[in-house]
């Protein structure tokens, strides 16, 4: 199951060569790497804070709040980047976190059910 939840770090970083073979701008993914990690590391924070608490309104608020935040924050930067470092930059950052997010998303509800980490009847 760990491969299963760490795939999209790796077709992160899959997607390295193909950028370089591609000739893709190379901020573009640093852009999707920096957020993609923002992404993970929020995630992770806020699933352990959900896991933590007993009350279901409260985890069900963490979760949301946590899903919608972050995708503020990547829609933000990535519009910020490609903005201000021109339209190919901020167009292979946002294929690659399309991409990722979809990875990252179907593998989550794949491995959630068979992961043993939902939380028990009372």
């Amino acid at each position: 199951m760990v491969a299963l939840r760490n795939l999209d770090l790796a077709l992160l970083a899959l997607a390295l060569p193909i950028f370089l073979v591609a000739g893709l701008p190379l901020l573009g993914y640093a852009t999707a790497l920096v957020i993609w990690l923002m992404w993970r590391s929020i995630g992770a924070y806020a699933d352990r804070k959900a896991q933590a608490t007993t009350d279901l309104g409260r985890m069900a608020a963490i979760v949301t709040g946590s899903m919608i935040g972050r995708g503020y924050l990547m829609g933000l930067t990535l519009l910020a980047v490609g903005l201000s470092a021109g339209d190919d930059v901020g167009l292979s950052a946002a294929v690659l976190c399309v991409v990722l997010f979809t990875v990252s998303f179907t593998t989550k509800l794949v491995a959630h059910p068979v992961d043993g980490t939902r939380p028990s009847a009372p």
